[in-house]
């Protein structure tokens, strides 16, 4: 095997910048899929019928369906059906988040479940608003309980991030085939780009386990 990397050395720094586009694409869509997770949590535990068969179908929806086809869908089905054009960023985004949060969902439903129902009823008994309970007292706890599965979720949603390469955004891998195209050599970017993926997971890794210890200091 003969690897040469002196024809990608000069395209490096470009092939980098993919990892900002990498970077706010993950942290958006984290964000976006916390946000209807927990709102999804708090419907699939709600008394109403209807709002429990609704999350459980959004979830089998999500579940159930690749998630490149949800991608190419979103990113070609609104325009055709809105006439509003899309970005790339915008439709990875809106199917990542959405797609996400599926998943935090159940997550967050389990810890909600974990907590210990005195609690709940304590604070009924002393007049605590539903709404205060839920973000004071059982939320708090639920999150920390499943804070693990929250990272796994965000180095899933980071390593995934690299389908918008198909609908055309330029993130690392995006970028890589197109300097492996520009230099007839795919081999070595590809190599690159794993190799900074790789780094980018560990870092998360360690973010989140010092976060964890810190939090566990606290208890």
């Amino acid at each position: 095997m003969h690897l040469d990397f002196s024809q990608i050395v000069p395209a490096i720094p470009y092939m980098l910048r993919g990892v900002l586009v990498t970077l706010e694409f993950t942290l958006a869509s984290a964000v976006v899929g916390f946000l209807w997770g927990t709102l999804l949590s708090l419907i699939k535990i709600a008394r109403y019928r209807p709002l429990q068969w609704f999350g459980i179908a959004y979830t089998s929806v999500f579940r159930g369906t690749p998630l490149i086809v949800q991608l190419t869908l979103i990113y070609f089905a609104i325009p055709q059906l809105t006439g509003f054009d899309i970005s790339q960023f915008q439709a990875g985004v809106l199917t990542f988040g959405l797609n996400s949060a599926a998943y935090i969902s159940e997550t967050i439903r389990g810890g909600i479940l974990a907590v210990d129902k005195g609690q709940r009823e304590a604070a009924l008994s002393l007049g605590v608003p539903y709404k205060r309970m839920m973000l004071d007292i059982i939320l708090p706890q639920a999150v920390k309980n499943i804070l693990p599965a929250l990272v796994n979720e965000s180095i899933a949603l980071l390593k995934d991030s690299a389908l918008i390469s198909t609908i055309g955004g330029a993130d690392l891998l995006r970028r890589a085939t197109i300097v492996g195209a520009d230099t007839f050599k795919y081999f070595e970017p590809l190599i690159i780009v794993a190799f900074t993926y790789y780094l980018l997971v560990m870092l998360l890794t360690w973010a989140a386990r010092g976060l964890e210890r810190r939090i566990r200091r606290s208890d």
